[in-house]
């Protein structure tokens, strides 16, 4: 009896012990990688491209938007580029009166000149395989002695010996279209001004030193992508002839495009002794000739004169042949001044006549 009891009790512990065993699975990790399972595939999908889409929007929103704004600024900048141009051209007065430069652009005789009473010398020359700087390789020093003005003007800083000078400025400021042959001719003219030997007593007169240099000491030009411009460095000279007090005489605009050497030599004589003060100035054609330092002999420099002034393109003045006495002399009229008497006696229609008295 004990024994049938035994292994009753001992059927019915094992049934409820695998009864147990198989509730076990139903709550195990594989029923709950079962429901995992169960979750259908398109919200797993979904969810991370959605997130995606949203950034994604924004971005290229931004990168359209800072092409945008770098195209109009590249543009802006362009434009401000062959715009901006604020050279007023200045001349040096000591040197307008002196012929510190040749007429032609192919000399290479020396220029020598004394002033009546020997104070003043001036003797330029040039290297063999140069020639001297000329009338036209001057308008240069001009604009850079306006840019040197600008500095001067506003009280800011010292004038720098070394200017930088963007390529389009420096063309426009002399009038000149910006091109591969007037770019060879701008190198040209920087050449000559650097090579033109000067000795002078001008701020030396009581000839304390010797010494001779040129205009420039160096130049050079860059060009890079969107950089092109030119770096001039003036001599010591010519720094502090520009940089003094009074020094330096506004250009006529219209100067620049003067295509006679002569011409320019008379506007620059006519802006020092006439300027817009006086009335006028008379000029023997002897002095004439000495002041532009002309290669030609007096005969034929009166020839030349007389052609230069009869175009009346000269800005600002009018130039009278007088001929009295068997006398020859050249009137420079400041139009300017006679300008305004006209409003009070027709003087104009006797510069026409050539019969201009003072």
């Amino acid at each position: 009896m004990r024994k049938y009891l035994a292994q009753f009790f001992g059927l019915l512990a094992k049934s409820f012990g695998e009864k147990e065993r198989e509730i076990v699975p139903i709550i195990s990790q594989d029923t709950k990688k079962e429901q995992i399972s169960n979750i259908p595939p398109k919200e797993i999908i979904n969810e991370p491209k959605q997130e995606i889409e949203i950034q994604s929007v924004p971005d290229d929103i931004e990168k359209n938007e800072k092409k945008s704004k770098e195209k109009k600024t590249k543009n802006k900048a362009s434009k401000d580029l062959t715009t901006s141009v604020s050279i007023d051209p200045r001349d040096i007065m000591e040197s307008m009166g002196i012929p510190f430069l040749a007429l032609s652009k192919n000399r290479k005789a020396p220029i020598i000149y004394e002033s009546q009473d020997g104070t003043t010398k001036v003797r330029i020359s040039c290297h063999s395989e140069h020639y001297i700087a000329s009338i036209y390789d001057w308008d240069i020093i001009q604009c850079i002695a306006g840019k040197i003005q600008e500095v001067i003007n506003s009280k800011k800083d010292i004038p720098p010996r070394t200017l930088i000078i963007p390529r389009h400025e420096l063309f426009k400021g002399v009038h000149k279209q910006d091109g591969k042959k007037q770019h060879k001719d701008l190198e040209g003219s920087l050449k000559r001004l650097q090579t033109t030997l000067i000795d002078t007593t001008i701020r030396n007169e009581d000839f304390r030193y010797s010494g001779g240099f040129g205009f420039l000491d160096s130049w050079g030009y860059t060009e890079r992508k969107d950089v092109k411009e030119f770096r001039i460095t003036l001599s010591d000279w010519l720094y502090d002839g520009i940089c003094r007090d009074g020094a330096l005489l506004k250009v006529h605009k219209e100067y620049f495009d003067l295509t006679s050497g002569l011409q320019k030599i008379l506007y620059r004589i006519a802006r020092k002794h006439v300027g817009v003060q006086n009335k006028s100035w008379d000029f023997s054609i002897e002095e004439l000739h000495e002041k532009s330092g002309s290669e030609r002999d007096l005969r034929k420099f009166k020839y030349d004169l007389k052609k230069a002034i009869s175009d009346h393109k000269i800005p600002g003045y009018k130039f009278e042949w007088i001929e009295e006495n068997g006398k020859i002399t050249i009137r420079i009229i400041n139009l300017r001044k006679y300008g305004k008497e006209a409003l009070v006696q027709p003087v104009f229609s006797a510069l026409d006549d050539n019969s201009v008295g003072h």
